[in-house]
């Protein structure tokens, strides 16, 4: 069978043209990719996990968001929580924005950086402003004297990653369903308001259990839920638009990359995702590795040097020439149900059902409902 990587058409139908729509739908100048219509406030509830191909298969559990107006968006790649965060942030496509993994290496220092938990060996700090330097929509938005918030649970406020990818807007803890409906609420009493809503649960679930598994449909229940009771609280004059940063597969393969001899020989740093790895070669070795990690994963997974990647396409139209270090040597995405797991630097991801991270529908597809009062 021929595999063919879903690559993301960054000029139509995809994550990165939302934010920029958003703007444009509450006034600001500027293009309107989706057409979305004039409003005066916008809800964005934000579902870590939640793949269109995921929700269309269980309507059952979402009888809300099923029977919302929608359409798919591609993500773009790596299909990660980091990136597509990122990418929601700035309206940039990864290759602009520079978030092009969950860890990634910090070039000409021979580290690993941890983008999700913001982490640097030998307590070493990163400035996000210097990791991701573009300005962000909720700037923008603030700028032109739009109110806007986000909420999310109280854990992440103030983080590296918050500060990277949220910086303009104000951070609204909450952690039940309940706080973050009267934290939208609040939110929403503004004459003008941008109100990003984050819920994480579902992604948790889905790595631990599978998605599907009786747990992961249990949280979609709660997301359905949450996006009904949002809607309810959208006064007149505004729209509740529902999305996803991925998908996510069952692994049902996995090859381990701290002691498969094939995956190990001539690596000197292992990055990315189970689904999306990075793999930073030692000097002079990358071609080796590029040619054994192609032999080892022959039929499961496409793997392309660092430049063929890039000419590919893979994060985006171009890719700036300052993130390019970030990039592994080679870099090893999985089509099929295969995870590339570590487990000895990453022994908890190694025990994960749930992947997400890679080329495929089931990881690429995120839905965009809408539910508006207009």
């Amino acid at each position: 069978m021929r595999h063919e990587p879903l690559l993301p058409a960054y000029g139509g139908s995809t994550l990165a043209e939302l934010p920029g729509s958003v703007l444009a739908a509450l006034g600001l100048p500027g293009p309107n990719p989706l057409g979305l219509e004039p409003v005066r406030r916008v809800v964005v509830l934000l579902v870590d996990g939640l793949g269109a191909d995921l929700l269309r298969a269980h309507p059952e559990r979402a009888p809300f968001l099923s029977a919302a107006a929608g359409r798919t968006l591609t993500s773009g790649f790596p299909a990660t929580t980091v990136t597509s965060l990122c990418t929601l942030g700035t309206g940039l496509a990864p290759g602009e924005h520079g978030m092009l993994g969950m860890v990634l290496a910090v070039p000409g220092t021979g580290h690993l950086f941890n983008c999700l938990r913001w982490t640097l060996p030998g307590g070493l700090d990163m400035d996000p402003l210097e990791w991701q330097p573009a300005p962000t929509v909720f700037q923008r938005a603030a700028g032109a004297g739009i109110a806007t918030s986000y909420v999310g649970p109280a854990e992440f406020e103030g983080t590296g990653l918050t500060r990277a990818v949220y910086r303009g807007a104000r951070y609204l803890a909450a952690n039940t369903v309940d706080e973050r409906v009267e934290a939208t609420r609040r939110a929403l009493a503004e004459p003008r308001a941008h109100v990003t809503v984050y819920y994480g649960d579902l992604d948790a679930y889905g790595h631990l259990c599978g998605w599907g598994s009786p747990e992961w449909l249990d949280q979609l229940a709660v997301v359905d839920e949450l996006a009904r009771r949002l809607a309810e609280a959208l006064p007149p004059g505004s729209a509740l638009y529902v999305t996803a940063d991925h998908g996510m597969v069952n692994a049902t393969a996995k090859a381990d990359a701290d002691t498969d001899p094939a995956l190990t020989a001539g690596v000197a740093m292992l990055g990315g995702d189970s689904r999306a790895r990075h793999v930073y070669a030692e000097s002079g070795a990358a071609g080796a590795v590029l040619d054994s990690w192609r032999e080892r994963l022959a039929g499961q997974a496409w793997v392309l040097s660092r430049g063929e990647a890039v000419e590919a396409g893979w994060f985006g139209p171009r890719v700036r020439s300052e993130w390019l270090g970030r990039i592994g040597d080679v870099v090893a995405v999985p089509y099929g149900e295969l995870a590339i797991v570590a487990s000895r630097t990453g022994s908890l991801e190694a025990t994960f059902t749930g992947y997400h991270g890679s080329l495929t529908a089931l990881e690429q597809h995120v839905p965009l409902l809408e539910v508006s009062t207009r």
